[in-house]
């Protein structure tokens, strides 16, 4: 029998594939085959099984494609090979299938929904499970719909699978006969999954979803089966805050072995960082199923061509949908998560111990995010750079409100000591008094120099007397382009350059940075904003930050000046008693 799986994997790292093959999907390969190696060991207790791979494939290879001008059977590639028979052929030691959840990215049009539909088929009727519930879900019953299609299409191509299946096309519900599963389409009906055990749950286009609720539904249900498969796949997006990136992030991680989830399966079909974006040939690393063939490249340099020409979101959509490349959506973003990345720091506080320092507050209306911002210039070498520390504070009655509308984890923020929410449940205005006192602890643990705070004038009436006991200068930073315009310019290019750093584990201002955007004035002056249609997505620890950036300019602008007017002095040969 051959193992068309494995082949599929060592043709991959051998090189042999017939087509360009990305840098995760070589690491994919390379994870099947290291695991196979120490398979049925103390330190990995699962086995691969070639015979269950191979019953996946087989099923595959009995089904008929009958979308197009003619029927035809399916003839799998050698990745669907590797993805089907890694998902039924890894077993653990009770011989229950390895992998509980799939996490496949690929970029548009290349058999997503194919897959997720033979799949979820055979688990239904032919993995031997009786009366589980099977789900699938997207943002909206028209995308829910599109996975269930193809297993109808499947169904109702072939007679015999016709006696298995019973399709209830009026409530999207399709029932295996000889199992009495029952297969589901479902949108954001939530009560419908919550509390049900799903053996399997398809979560289509993953990067639409703007929370992970649906997933999160489906996973919950599933911690008492002693098998299930929780199969998301999805193209790339352009909202580098959602679930969807996080779980592209770990999937990352896995391949390159700095995250260990033996239970998770993980294939990204993406061009490498370096690639030409033009070159037909790396599009294949994107386009798995569209570039096996010739017709399917030429297509491809149609809307190529297209989208070199048109730029904008026309570009963004070709590398984000056709080359599955996560682009940050709209062209006004303050800086790259990448540039955020390089920012990341072992440096706490703690190093900076006796340091001058500049403080930047960003105040709320009241119930929303205060954060104040601590700046810190200093010199690595010859270079000069800054590190930034930002502490959050919210009322404890708006957070659970915040959590939703937002999309975000305050409540692991604040056990990561990011935030402090204050206050009970029934409170929901920040206590400024409170913040002060955390501000004054801060400074005097580290033995900080204040010199100057700049703070939103908005809603600091009952601030103010406060800030003027700290012995520095106390300054009023209006919230304009026009006087933000220099420090956010600064501050974007000391990110870009990498001359910025904040501890790397503060992810609320990781999470700010990305969302935020540049608006320019009629002048072209600049300040930062939040993304249009995203206003719940904060960027208060970025507003801090400019603040105290504001400060620490004027206070260098007025060294400098000092610096030339003692150079004209000696040029004059006039000595300081002179003057």
């Amino acid at each position: 029998m051959t193992d068309r799986c494995t082949e599929y994997a060592r043709a991959v790292v051998e090189g042999r594939v017939g087509r360009r093959v990305g840098e995760l999907e070589v690491l994919a390969a390379q994870r099947h085959l290291r695991d196979l190696e120490r398979q049925n060991t103390p330190e990995f207790p699962y086995y691969y099984d070639p015979e269950k791979a191979a019953d996946i494939i087989e099923y595959a290879e009995t089904l008929t494609i009958e979308e197009g001008f003619e029927r035809k059977p399916v003839r799998l590639l050698g990745f669907q090979d590797f993805i089907l028979g890694s998902l039924f052929g890894w077993r653990n030691a009770d011989s229950y299938r390895r992998f509980r959840l799939s996490y496949i990215e690929v970029a548009r049009q290349n058999g997503k929904s194919f897959l997720n539909g033979i799949t979820g088929t055979y688990i239904g009727n032919f993995a031997g499970y009786r009366k589980g519930q099977l789900y699938l879900v997207a943002t909206k019953q028209d995308q829910a719909r599109v996975v269930y299609d193809s297993m109808k299409q499947f169904i109702e191509a072939d007679p015999d699978l016709m006696e298995l299946f019973d399709i209830k096309d009026y409530r999207s519900e399709i029932i295996c006969k000889l199992t009495d599963c029952r297969i589901r389409a479902l949108s954001r009906d939530t009560k419908r999954i919550d509390g049900f055990r799903p053996i399997f749950g398809s979560v289509d286009e993953y990067h639409a979803h703007e929370t992970n609720q649906m997933y999160k539904l489906l996973e919950g249900g599933t911690g008492n089966l002693p098998e299930t498969l929780i199969s998301i796949i999805t193209t790339a997006g352009f909202d580098l805050n959602s679930p969807c990136y996080e779980m592209h992030r770990i999937g990352e991680q896995i391949l390159r072995g700095t995250f260990c989830k033996e239970t998770q399966f993980v294939m990204i079909f993406s061009l490498d960082k370096d690639d030409d974006l033009w070159d037909p040939l790396n599009w294949a690393k994107a386009n798995p199923l569209i570039c096996a063939t010739p017709e399917g490249i030429e297509r491809m340099k149609d809307v190529a061509e297209t989208a070199r020409r048109a730029g904008g979101n026309e570009l963004r959509d070709f590398l984000t949908k056709r080359l599955n490349i996560w682009v940050q959506g709209g062209e006004n973003r303050f800086v790259s998560e990448e540039d955020v990345i390089r920012c990341k720091s072992k440096r706490t506080l703690a190093n900076f111990d006796g340091s001058p320092c500049y403080i930047g507050i960003d105040l709320s209306s009241g119930g929303d995010l205060t954060t104040i911002s601590i700046e810190i210039p200093f010199m690595e070498g010859n270079r000069q750079k800054y590190y930034f520390w930002s502490h959050s504070f919210m009322p404890r009655g708006r957070m659970m409100e915040h959590i939703k509308t937002d999309t975000a984890p305050y409540d692991i923020w604040e056990k990561d000591g990011l935030i402090t929410v204050t206050g009970g449940v029934g409170d929901y205005k920040n206590d400024y008094g409170f913040i002060i006192k955390v501000l004054r602890e801060t400074i005097e643990q580290y033995n900080l120099i204040p010199q100057g705070i700049g703070y939103d004038p908005h809603n600091a009436d009952g601030f103010l007397a406060d800030l003027e006991t700290f012995g520095c200068p106390v300054t009023a930073i209006t919230q304009s382009a026009r006087n933000l315009n220099d420090a956010t310019q600064d501050l974007q290019l000391l990110i870009r350059q990498g001359d910025v750093e904040f501890d790397e584990n503060n992810a609320l201002l990781v999470w700010s940075l990305v969302n935020a955007n540049v608006v320019a004035n009629s002048f072209g002056e600049i300040k930062i904003d939040k993304e249009p249609g995203k206003r719940t997505r904060r960027i208060d620890p970025v507003d801090a930050a400019i603040d105290a950036h504001v400060l620490c300019m004027k206070q260098k602008k007025a060294r400098n000046l000092d610096d030339i007017a003692e150079d004209y002095f000696r040029l004059m040969g006039w000595e300081d008693d002179d003057v």
